[in-house]
């Protein structure tokens, strides 16, 4: 979540609202050691970060639903995110692919700025896209 509001700080796209949910999220923990540790090296800060778990609310306030992996995106679809969900390297590539971003929890720092450093481009990628492309209208 920090990458994508420094993203959008950086680009000025202030139509752009990112929210952050997880689907084994714990309500109110922390940002992880390693996150903590590779956003200070970003200069992103994580203090106060807290994981929340998605719910259906948080599904239909949504435009897009971008997810890391297949099995973030089986849970997405099954609380009801339909046409907007998509794995973030799909969205990104404009692929269907089905490649995962690896989730770097319990992993070590080295896989902490690998993973960072794959959100960054696949983010950027993402605001490429929704900012090239007209916004959906009304049904």
């Amino acid at each position: 979540m920090a990458i994508t509001d420094q993203l959008i700080e950086v680009r000025g796209i202030g139509t752009v609202k990112a929210v952050s949910a997880g689907t084994s999220a714990w309500d109110g923990a922390a940002a992880s050691d390693g996150a903590m540790l590779v956003g200070l090296e970003r200069k992103l800060d994580l203090s106060e970060h807290r994981s929340r778990q998605l719910t259906p609310d948080i599904i239909t306030e949504a435009t897009l639903i971008l997810a890391m992996g297949p099995h973030h995106l089986e849970r997405i679809n099954a609380l009801g995110g339909g046409d907007k969900a998509h794995l973030l390297s799909d969205f990104a590539e404009h692929s269907s692919e089905g490649r995962a971003i690896e989730d770097p929890f319990g992993g070590g720092l080295d896989l902490y700025r690998t993973t960072a450093d794959e959100l960054e481009r696949k983010i950027g990628l993402v605001l490429d896209r929704i900012t090239a492309e007209p916004a959906p209208g009304p049904a």
